[in-house]
Parts: structure tokens; sequence; C-alpha cells
């Protein structure tokens, strides 16, 4: 007795033809001309013409332009798509929290995410983003810093025909995803003028702003942002009291910018770009015994940060959470809208809270499950 595998009696020509056309898409969201369908199947063009018809008015697949065709059948044998993530660098706490979610994200939805490592550094931004092109990637994902390297990255995405996803620095022509940044910074400014009312009468000499030259306008705004939340409750605080040091968003560019600004005496508010620049000039305030006339405010409430938030005696009053563990649900969201051909929006933005020593173990609950007990105690 033959076995059902052998038994090719009950097969239909044409149906399994038109699997084999629905098998030639390597995913949703590539779109194929009739020359390109008919050469991987092995149809003659007037027969994959025929069934492409049939299955264009059944609805599994769809005409996108006058010569190319995109199916709507997801499978459910392979990764839908493969998607590239070019990280900022392995160095940072935020960083890393992003890529874990993302890599979270992926596996759960069974998406191939293909990771390199941007190094925080302009020439591996640029190559990384040439091996994804070279890996045919459906979409990508871009976290690097330096605004003058985010035109020619963009660039090479666009030539490649890759959609592009950029986080916190915008690239042109791409969808960006991030940070809020003059919101995310006004909250922070606030929170610094509050504490200087309260705890100073309002009276402050300098309000320093470690900023990320490098970054661009859109971390500029952050900045901006701060010094706003901080005139918002000072208002007669002069502009010859604001100094904007280049910090580079590392801790060492914060420790150094810091130490001079401190050389001078005077009550000192500090609104940090960053957490890691922020940990520096809480440094410099530490060797300078200066704890009475300078307190920071941060951004990204990253693990490091966190941890000093929950410091006695930190002048940290507060790090605004970007929450980058979050990061990776919602950027694949996004990435397959896109992918998928739904309606996108331009600019994505996260949802930004002041996270200080009173709320951070009400949101970070389980900081010393994931990072170990140095994660909550300093």
């Amino acid at each position: 007795m033959k076995s059902k595998e052998n038994d090719e009696r009950y097969l239909v020509d044409a149906v399994t033809r038109a699997c084999d056309l629905l098998r030639a898409f390597h995913n949703e969201s590539e779109r194929l001309p009739l020359r390109d369908l008919a050469a991987r199947t092995g149809l003659t063009p007037s027969r994959a013409f025929r069934l492409l018809y049939t299955l264009e008015r059944s609805g599994m697949v769809e005409k996108v332009d006058s010569t190319r065709y995109r199916t709507r059948v997801k499978r459910l044998d392979k990764p839908a798509y493969a998607i590239g993530f070019a990280g900022q660098t392995t160095k940072s706490p935020f960083a890393v929290e992003v890529a874990d979610g993302l890599r979270r994200a992926a596996e759960a939805r069974r998406i191939r995410l293909i990771e390199l490592d941007n190094r925080w550094n302009a020439n591996a931004a640029v190559r990384n983003a040439q091996e994804l092109i070279r890996q045919k990637v459906d979409l990508a994902i871009e976290f690097q810093t330096f605004a003058n390297v985010a035109p020619q990255v963009a660039s090479r995405f666009h030539e490649a025909g890759i959609p592009l996803v950029a986080i916190d620095i915008p690239h042109p022509g791409a969808t960006y995803f991030g940070a809020d940044n003059y919101r995310a910074g006004m909250i922070a400014g606030r929170a610094l003028g509050r504490w200087a009312k309260e705890q100073w009468g309002g009276k402050v000499d300098r309000v320093v702003l470690l900023e990320i030259r490098a970054a661009g306008a859109m971390v500029d705004a952050r900045l901006e942002g701060v010094l706003a939340g901080i005139r918002e409750v000072l208002p007669d605080l002069p502009s010859s009291a604001v100094e904007r040091p280049d910090s580079g968003g590392e801790f060492q560019g914060g420790l150094s910018a810091m130490r001079r600004s401190l050389r001078r005496m005077g009550r000192v508010l500090v609104g940090a770009c960053n957490d890691p620049a922020a940990l520096g000039a809480l440094q410099a305030i530490t060797e300078a015994r200066a704890g009475d006339r300078a307190v920071v405010a941060s951004q990204g409430a990253s693990a490091e940060g966190r941890r000093e938030l929950r410091r006695s005696g930190s002048r940290l009053i507060g790090s605004v959470g970007y929450f980058p563990e979050r990061y990776g649900e919602q950027l694949l969201d996004l990435a397959e809208k896109i992918l998928e051909g739904r309606a996108a929006p331009p600019a994505v933005f996260v949802q930004h809270e002041l996270i200080t020593k009173n709320n951070v173990d009400q949101l970070y609950a389980n900081d010393a499950l994931l990072y170990g007990a140095q994660a909550v105690s300093a």
C-alpha cells in the first residue's frame, strides 16, 4: 500500500505552483516583479502571471504598483523578518538594556535579529551600516550617537531600499524612535528649580549643563529643556550664570567638566545629558567636598543611575526615566508596521517620568534580582 507521502494522485498541480509562488517571497515586505517570481519558481512568465492574478483576486497577494507584487501570507515555518540592529555600545548600561530588550522581543516574535556593535564610534557606525546592507536585512535599527555621520548612514540604507529606524539621534528619512528630548529636559529642570527654591531659597549662582556636542541638535534640545524648566521656577536666572561644557556623555567627561566648574565658589545646579556624565559630575562634587553647594539631575535612569539614587546622601536628586528595557517591544511594533505597509508615524516618543529615591524601588522593584545586590546598594 502506498503511503500518503508518496501518493501524488491527490496533488493539484495549480495549487502546488501557487504555493511555490507564495514561498518565493522571503518575507511580507519583499516586493517582487513578475520576472523575479518566475525565475525563483521555474514557472513560465505567462503561467506565473495567471497564478498571481488568481492569488491577488483571492487576497493572498497584493499588487503594490504596476509591476511588483507582495505576499499577504505570513509563513510560520521560518522567522518573519531579518532585522539589523547596530547598537550604540556594550559599555553603557543604558545601551545594554536597549539591546537586551530588543533581543527578548525578537525571540518572542520569531524575528531574526542581526546585531552589530557601533562601539560609540562614528566610523564603526558607517561600516556597520554597510555590513547590514550586505546581509540584506529587511529593516535596520540604528543606535549611534554621531550626528555628523547620520546623513551618510541614512543615505546608504536609502540607496539599498532598506527602511531605517533611528534611536535617539535623527537620521534623514528615517523613522525616529526615542526621547522626547525637550520634554525630558523640562522634567529635570523643574525638579532642579524646585529643589533650589525649597533648599536654597531660590539663590543659585550657576547652572552647568553637561552636553554631548557630537550628538547634535536633538540632544541639545534636552538641555534647552533643562534650562527652560529651571527658569520656569526661577525666572530671574541670568544667562551669564549658565555654563555648557562638553562631557561627551561619558563619566570622564562629566568628571573633568565639573572639576573645572567647582574651582569657582557658589551654589550650582547641574543638568546632565545622561547618567554616565552625571556620575562623573557627582564624583567631582565628592572630591571637592562640595555637596552642600551642588546638586545634579540626570537623564536616562539606567541601572547605574538608579543605583546612585539609592545611595544614602547622594547629590543626585533625580534622573528622568526613559525605560530602555521597554524599547524592544516598541521598536518591533514600529518595525512590523513599516514592513507590513501599515500606517506608521514619522516619530515615536517614549514616555518620561522623573525617578527619585522615593519611587525608584516602586518602578524598579526587580533591580536586585536582575543585576545583583550591588544594583541596589552603594
